[in-house]
């Protein structure tokens, strides 16, 4: 039996007509009549999204830095990995990334990685998330920050996880934010080889 090679493969299906429902501040609603390959046309609504970036920050003893944060969407605070929208003109994956650490958890890091891509609801939305890990962690001081945190980010508490702690969180039914999820999933796979197989930061996306 022939193992199939296991990748994505693009190709878009034609899109007959597109109307926009509606264009907010971070994503935008779309119906779009697509072309099936059967001949028949049917209604897909698209949530149009700039994408995010996320990072499983990984210290000493194997900690990860998470933030807690509040989601009204969900009523709740969720443990989460710091993260933040590709809304950046020309600014790269990895820029992002680095920017985001800084500005959400007061940390830089001095070694990147790709970890994961994946697509956070393909069948509703376009978003698309790489998480990187980062390691070799340092504590930014005040005076060098620059971003000044508003609304729910200025609730936001800070917390060292440990890697099997949120693990275990996870399979408890106590961690319920889909990045993170993958994240620590993956952190956890990948350091079975000390991290050998994962790509370069820069590496392209797929």
């Amino acid at each position: 039996m022939t193992v199939p090679r296991i990748s994505d493969a693009a190709e878009c299906w034609p899109v007959l007509s597109s109307i926009l429902r509606y264009r907010g501040s971070v994503f935008s609603l779309r119906t779009d009549v697509v072309a099936m390959p059967d001949g028949e046309a049917a209604g897909r609504d698209v949530v149009e999204h700039p994408g995010a970036v996320a990072v499983v920050a990984i210290g000493d003893g194997d900690r990860v830095l998470m933030i807690r944060q509040y989601r009204h969407p969900v009523g709740r605070y969720l443990w989460e990995l710091p993260a933040g929208l590709r809304d950046v003109e020309g600014e790269l994956p990895l820029a992002a990334a680095r920017r985001e650490l800084v500005e959400e958890t007061g940390y830089r890091a001095s070694a990147w990685l790709t970890l994961v891509d994946f697509f956070a609801t393909p069948g509703m939305s376009s978003e698309r998330i790489r998480i990187f890990l980062a390691r070799g962690l340092t504590e930014v001081p005040i005076s060098e920050r620059h971003f000044a945190p508003r609304h729910e980010e200025a609730r936001m508490r800070v917390a060292w996880v440990p890697l099997e702690e949120a693990l275990h969180g996870i399979f408890a039914g106590q961690l319920h934010n889909p990045t993170a999820v993958v994240g620590i999933l993956s952190a956890y796979a990948a350091r079975s080889d000390g991290f050998a197989s994962l790509r370069s930061a820069e590496a392209p996306e797929g």
